[in-house]
């Protein structure tokens, strides 16, 4: 029996070895074939005979901005073209590596800077203050990074388009220095997002239940829409029902989190960062402030054209809202802007459309393709 005993044991032992042999190995793989697929440098744009485009820019570049190094990635076809500022969602999320899969198609038109707002992706330092994650300091640091651009590129003006959280801070950049802008461009647009969430939860409970999937159904019904229970399971179940970061994506996994590891455009290090950025973001208080913050009250008037780009199918930020807080903007030149084949991402989704919009309305101060004017 001792022998039988003393065999089994070395059986289990040899068995356990051979597995943590298998799993480092497979660990060593990942990370070389992960190490393959970041070499960070920027993909440049190229003629017919593939020689580099004589005024185009492609950089990445890092900038003391209020006190903290801040990354930003700048791309464009022709460096005379117009600047055109992107500040990105989240709190936390940079957007550039979508690029990938969903060109924009912006750069042929514009010079395009994809900036990482502080604790985001290439802005990301493990020492940042939580303290400074604030919304104030965050419009601080978009109106200094459109100065450092004006100053660099020697345009007195530049275009300002930010998405869903972006949009929250862009505005209210916009409220304090219009005079730096020659348009606003809200992709998703932020009013008063506890509104927005309660639309949202609302319409997945009945999405869930018309689709006849009762187990999610009694999910959502377990839990308020307040609740970090709630939170834990949004962004899985509105990806499924086809309302997250584009209609057609249904999972964050394979849609962001892959995504963003498979794009050659970052180090592994400034991959890692993108989603410590992430969950660094989401601990501070900007989605509270961002939550609370009815903007219809705040501001209803700016001095300059105001457009605002919504898909049909996205309710992380309802299209709803939007429409109805533009209605009663004051601006010069204002336009509303609905995507039928979006969710939350029409700059990625519909980028034709986007691009013939940019060219014939917000790049000539007019609204002729605007759906609500």
């Amino acid at each position: 029996m001792k022998k039988i005993a003393a065999t089994r044991k070395r059986k289990v032992r040899y068995t356990m070895f051979m597995l943590l042999s298998i799993i480092f190995l497979c660990i060593i793989a990942c990370l070389a074939v992960l190490l393959t697929l970041s070499p960070g440098e920027l993909t440049q744009f190229t003629d017919e005979n593939g020689n580099r485009l004589e005024n185009s820019i492609y950089e990445k570049v890092f900038v003391e901005v209020n006190n903290i190094e801040m990354g930003m990635i700048i791309k464009g076809k022709d460096v005379s073209n117009p600047l055109l500022l992107f500040v990105h969602g989240g709190p936390g999320m940079t957007e550039y590596f979508l690029q990938e899969n969903y060109p924009t198609g912006l750069e042929d038109y514009f010079t395009v800077v994809w900036w990482d707002q502080r604790g985001a992706g290439l802005s990301y330092h493990g020492d940042t203050d939580e303290n400074t994650m604030t919304t104030e300091q965050f419009i601080d640091d978009t109106i200094a990074v459109t100065n450092y651009l004006r100053e660099r590129f020697g345009q007195d003006k530049i275009y300002l388009m930010a998405h869903s959280w972006g949009t929250f801070i862009a505005i209210q950049a916009v409220d304090q220095a219009p005079e730096l802008y020659n348009a606003y461009i809200g992709v998703e647009q932020v009013t008063y997002q506890n509104e927005s969430e309660k639309l949202a939860y609302e319409y997945m409970l009945q999405y869930y239940e018309n689709v006849g999937n009762n187990r999610t159904a009694a999910k959502i019904k377990k839990v308020d829409y307040e609740s970090d229970e709630y939170a834990g399971m949004r962004d899985a179940i509105m990806h499924k029902a086809g309302i997250g970061t584009t209609h057609d994506m249904k999972s964050v996994v394979s849609g962001l989190f892959l995504a963003s590891l498979k794009n050659k455009e970052y180090t592994l290090s400034e991959k890692i960062n993108i989603w410590k950025g992430k969950i660094f973001s989401r601990n501070t208080s900007l989605f509270q402030e961002m939550d609370e913050t009815d903007l219809r009250k705040m501001i209803q008037k700016l001095d300059i054209p105001v457009y605002f780009f919504s898909g049909i199918y996205d309710y992380t930020v309802n299209y709803q809202l939007s429409g109805d807080y533009l209605v009663h903007l004051k601006v010069p030149v204002k336009g509303f802007y609905l995507f039928k084949n979006s969710a939350h991402s029409p700059i990625f989704e519909e980028p034709d459309k986007v691009v013939s919009i940019m060219i014939n309305d917000v790049m000539n101060g007019t609204n002729s393709l605007a759906d609500d004017k």
